[in-house]
């Protein structure tokens, strides 16, 4: 699944001296003469390197060492960092989503970050916080994205779009006749269901006092999950949605036929944004729309971050480079080159970056927006609940019914895998 991948995204001169104050004179040539000659590894997310390898440049030229980049896909980068760490053959500095921050810390894979709280400031607070466990800081955001709407500009303009999730249901139908449709999402699974449920006042995870999450507050089967689930369920039933988006497959149907023409308006995330500019469509991005009680709808704030590596030789040094890769200047960069949203406050306005439709919509949603739960439970919540909403979504059970018994099952099984914390 695609992360996505809350709070406003994204004045410079004061921000840039900041966050590089820790490279001062001294300081810097005292790393220079202690890591002169050494190796850092990087692993960067695939095709996305060359946004780092002019500050790679600049920090190897600064601090006299080499840095090898290697290229992995970001979500799979903790699994081969299990083998790879203690063999001494994986990186000082990685990069990962937000939500395997907090399994990824329990399992010992990480070094926590000590940098100062001027750092911490550039970011917007949704995504610092994803890289927070128990009140220690155990990585830098690197990007956020997040879930937006996508439409075919030929077949609805931007005056005629729907406002609300109701209006959307309305619209597909007077359009949906089997092989076209209106409005199309992945609801069968929480990670875009939870954009209506929790607009009626469902969630994942109750905060505790302190504001970390309390794992044994699940909250989505209480009333307004149960609402929004059986929102969604209408759209399934009415034959307003095809029965092929349902499943594994769902993701490749949904794409192809707004690729093809077939669907008005999808929600998806901005790493479709190359695919369907490559199929010619022409589209229009913006946030997801509101909801029938005046809500906005909901999504997960995806982050993506520089982390290091709990098996680093040179673990001072990675936490330098790491905050290197992270500042606003360098942030800036990346995304001219790689189109990766940043999560540098300062960033928000600048005009480079919002002159991409894609980024703005982004922005905007965010403001409606939470990180994805990092903390290792929300491994047992996944599987049930897109479980529950596959059965909604078909007919073969009410939405209270799936559910009750995904809580029921996910509740077990923090117990069973999780009963130490």
């Amino acid at each position: 699944m695609k992360m996505a991948k809350k709070s406003s995204v994204f004045m410079l001169c004061a921000a840039v001296s900041l966050s590089l104050a820790a490279c001062g004179p001294k300081e810097s040539n005292s790393a220079k003469s202690s890591s002169k000659g050494s190796e850092l590894v990087v692993w960067e997310d695939k095709e996305k390197s060359i946004g780092i390898k002019d500050a790679v440049a600049a920090f190897e030229k600064e601090h006299d060492v080499k840095v090898k980049i290697v290229e992995k896909p970001y979500a799979k980068q903790i699994e081969d960092l299990r083998m790879d760490g203690p063999a001494g053959t994986g990186p000082d500095v990685l990069t990962m989503p937000g939500d395997q921050i907090g399994t990824a810390v329990t399992e010992g894979l990480l070094k926590e970050l000590h940098v100062k709280k001027d750092v911490q400031s550039l970011y917007t607070d949704a995504s610092i916080q994803s890289q927070m466990v128990d009140q220690k800081l155990y990585g830098l955001p690197k990007a956020v994205e997040t879930t937006v709407l996508f439409y075919n500009k030929d077949l609805i303009s931007e005056k005629e779009l729907p406002k609300t999730l109701e209006e959307w249901y309305d619209y597909s139908k007077k359009t949906a006749d089997g092989s076209k449709f209106g409005f199309l999402a992945l609801f069968d699974q929480i990670y875009y269901a939870e954009s209506v449920m929790s607009g009626y006042g469902g969630y994942i995870f109750g905060k505790a006092k302190g504001g970390s999450y309390n794992p044994s507050d699940i909250g989505i089967n209480n009333e307004g999950a149960v609402k929004g689930a059986a929102l969604i369920q209408k759209f399934y039933k009415d034959g307003l949605f095809p029965a092929g988006i349902i499943g594994e497959q769902g993701i490749n149907v949904l794409e192809s036929l707004f690729t093809e023409g077939k669907a008005a308006a999808i929600i998806s995330g901005p790493w479709n944004v190359e695919a369907f500019s490559k199929a010619g469509i022409n589209y229009g991005i913006t946030k997801l729309p509101k909801l029938e009680n005046g809500k906005n709808m909901s999504s997960f704030i995806g982050v993506k971050s520089y982390n290091v590596s709990a098996f680093s030789k040179n673990a001072e040094l990675a936490q330098e480079l790491a905050v290197f890769l992270a500042n606003e200047k360098n942030s800036k960069t990346r995304y001219e080159e790689t189109k990766e949203v940043p999560a540098v406050k300062s960033l928000a306005n600048d005009p480079a970056i919002m002159k991409s439709e894609a980024a703005r919509a982004v922005t905007e949603q965010s403001r409606f927006s939470e990180p994805t739960p990092n903390i290792p439970e929300m491994n047992e919540i996944w599987t049930p609940a897109d479980s529950a909403l596959q059965t909604v979504a078909t007919g073969k059970a009410d939405p209270k019914q799936a559910l009750d018994q995904a809580a029921e099952t996910a509740k077990g099984q923090i117990k069973a895998k999780h009963s130490g914390k």
